[in-house]
Formats: structure tokens, sequence, C-alpha cells
């Protein structure tokens, strides 16, 4: 791991501590990294539920609980498939706050509208807001993941701000 991922993290668990939210993940294309950098950080057992990797579309709907409609109506990359995700994983955890990345990482997978390097991102709050975004990330499959991963951190960081 790096320093600033290290950093994002240790931020993130001092949120935590303050606010008292516990984190849940659910992931696809970053394949767990979000979690392996939050766990990574002493102490985290105090703020980490646990993770899910749901790379598959069928994971997706076993494990969250994604509808097969809204995979079917919009892509696994999607919004609302990033929305249904962190909804899923705040049910199926004892998590307060979650967030979720759904992307296409490279090199192959793109599609017509969502190129290599799309990744959308959600983030709730148990009873509370709830955000979602795409973002496009420019570089090789390594550099796509990592920017999702500090990039999903960032934004759950500047959230729990919002929340203490």
């Amino acid at each position: 791991m790096d320093d600033e991922l290290d950093a994002l993290s240790a931020a993130v668990g001092a949120a935590c501590v303050a606010s008292g939210h516990v984190i849940v993940s659910a992931e696809s294309c970053t394949g767990g990294w979000v979690a392996e950098v939050l766990t990574a950080t002493a102490g985290s057992s105090g703020w980490f539920d646990c993770g899910f990797v749901t790379y598959s579309n069928d994971a997706k709907q076993r494990l969250l609980g994604v509808p097969v409609d809204l995979l079917a109506a919009h892509g696994a990359v999607s919004e609302p498939v990033a929305l249904a995700m962190v909804r899923g994983a705040l049910a199926r955890s004892a998590a307060t706050i979650a967030l979720s990345v759904t992307g296409i990482a490279g090199p192959g997978g793109a599609t017509p509208g969502k190129p290599v390097g799309t990744v959308c991102f959600g983030w709730a709050v148990k009873d509370g807001a709830e955000r979602t975004e795409t973002r496009h990330f420019d570089g090789d499959r390594e550099t796509v993941r990592r920017l999702s991963v500090r990039h999903t951190l960032t934004v759950l960081l500047a959230l729990q701000a919002v929340q203490t």
C-alpha cells in the first residue's frame, strides 16, 4: 500500500471513531481493494464491519439483492446499480455507512457509452443520505482501480464530515 491510501484510511477511521459510524464496502472492479486498504489500518475492527466483493452480476443479485431487472435495464456499471449495492450492503451488515464501486477497469469490457475507465460509485448512510456518482479515470487497469479506491475513500471522508 502507498502513503496516500494509508493516510486516507487513517483519516476515515478517525472520522468513524468520532462519528460512531461502522463501514461496509460493496466492490466489483476494485476486487476488495477498498476493504484491504481499510483493514490495513490498526484498530479498523472497531469501525469496519465487512466487505462484499460482488464481481459477477449473479453475486450482486445473490449477496446484495441487486434486482435482475435493474441490471438488465442499466448494466452493472451504472449509478442505479451502485445505489442498489450500497443499500443491499447496509441491509446485510451491521454497518451504518456504506460505499460501492462498480466499473470497467480494462483493458477489455468497454461498451458503447461506457469506455474503459468508467466507474460508478455509491455511498449511503443508514436511514440517511445517499449519493451516487460516475467518474472516468485514464490509465491502465491498476491505475483505474487505485484511483477508484482513492476516490471512494475521499468522498466517504467528506460524507462523514457532513454527518458528524
